[in-house]
Order: C-alpha cells, then structure tokens, then sequence
C-alpha cells in the first residue's frame, strides 16, 4: 500500500530543489499535492517535468497573509482536506558580515524564511485535518551559527521556536509539528552561497564545505524528501516537536 494514499499535501517553495522533490515522491506514494511558489514560469516548468494528475500548483507569495490565505483556499476548494503541509519555502539571502549585512536583504530573508513560516502555521494548520503532519525546513543552519550567514541563520533559528509553539498548540489536534535540518544540498542555493562567498573560485568553496561534513559530500534533494516522507506518513504518528538532522555528520564533527 502507498504510504501517502488519498492524503492531501501543500508544498511551499515547491519549484525549487527540495520542494520538486519531494513533489515527485509524495504523488509516487499517493498523495495528491498542490505546490507552491512565487514564479509562475518556475511551477509550470516543475509541473511539466512532473507530470502527474494529481499534481496542481498555485502562485503565491509566503511571506504575504493574503497570498498564503490563497493556497489554502484554492487546495481546499480542489480537495477539500489537507492532511500535510510542508513549510518549506526560503531563501538564503547574501554572505555578509553582520556589521556589513544589507538591512533590505535582511529583511527580505525574514519575509520569507520566517514570516513564512509563521504564516503558514497560522493559515494552514487550523485548516487541516486531525492527525496531520507539519514538516517546517529548516537547516544545520538552524542549529548552529555560519560566519557571514546572520539573517538565514537568524530565521532558521526563529523556525525551530515556531516549530516547537505549534507542535504545543496543536497536539489536542494530534497535528504533529517537525522540523527537518539539512546540511549543505546539491541544487541552486548552494550554487549561490558559494558565488556569493566567491565569485573567483566557487568551487574551493564547495571544497570547504565538503570537507567539513564527514561523509564528505553535499545531500541531495531527494535525500531530503525521502526523510519528509517519513514525517509526513502515518509511520510518524507519535513523533512530534522534534528537530531531524540531516547533515552527513556534520553537526557531530
């Protein structure tokens, strides 16, 4: 049997590395799944390459009330229910000293990874169904500080006191609230953290951060996905306010 079958899941930043995959896995496992994201272009190349019937999408900025209220709306009108919902949409902002950080990319990254978030739990969570699974992502980042990184690690950070607050708030529910914390991942924000940190050599970069990580290579995407299946299938029904690393032991070195 499917480990997602008939459940309903919305997928913030869902054009992007980790949201697409985790897509393709929730809808092989039974799920039907709206994704979304801010490009309409992005969700139409994503659903493209998906290809899957119970696959839709729904343009959206997250960091918006009205917006968020929007994909709620449109993913209940379609299916009526939500039974998962995977906070998952962010950004990583620019590599930056705090002193020397950029106050409107500051902002900007807590628009979205942490504003997000929080609006997220506040529109959809009341909306879904008892026994739901809330998978928020956040990142080693969250657990830990990264030089130059101040805002993502901010609201990385601020994502796990989200996390913990609602997975409180919501037990009488048996809503189970989670979060998910990868070390650095194979897809474009990486490719952007290391340009940013430098524009001459991006992969001595790459370098450095692989070797900070035992198993000594970046995560893939559907690494990722595959442990958000298992917090949103019934085979995590009593697992709630927890932080889940996934970081090839990179917290641990």
């Amino acid at each position: 049997m499917k480990r997602l079958k008939d459940k309903v899941a919305i997928i913030t930043g869902g054009a992007g590395g980790i949201g697409k995959a985790t897509a393709k896995l929730f809808l092989e496992e039974g799920a039907k799944v709206v994704i979304v994201d801010l490009d309409k272009e992005v969700l139409e190349k994503a659903s493209y390459e998906l290809d899957h019937e119970n696959l839709s999408f729904c343009v959206a900025d997250v960091s918006k009330a009205k917006d968020v209220e929007k994909y709620v709306m449109e993913t209940l009108e379609v299916h009526e229910k939500i039974d998962i919902f995977f906070n998952n949409a962010g950004i990583e902002g620019r590599i930056r000293p705090i002193a020397e950080y950029p106050d409107e990319v500051f902002d900007k990254v807590i628009a979205v990874n942490l504003k997000g978030v929080w609006l997220g739990c506040k529109h959809v969570i009341p909306k879904m169904v008892e026994g739901g699974s809330v998978i928020i992502t956040s990142s080693v980042a969250g657990l830990k500080g990264f030089e130059g990184l101040g805002a993502y690690v901010a609201s990385k950070h601020a994502a796990v006191g989200i996390m913990r607050t609602a997975a409180l708030e919501f037990a009488p529910r048996k809503i189970r609230v989670n979060t998910v914390h990868p070390a650095p991942v194979n897809n474009r924000m990486m490719r952007s953290i290391e340009a940013d940190s430098s524009p001459e050599n991006p992969e001595e970069v790459k370098k450095g951060f692989e070797a900070s990580i035992p198993l000594a290579r970046y995560a893939e995407s559907e690494e990722i996905a595959a442990l958000t299946l298992f917090l949103a299938s019934d085979e995590s029904k009593y697992i709630t306010g927890s932080t889940y690393v996934i970081d090839g032991g990179m917290l641990t070195a």
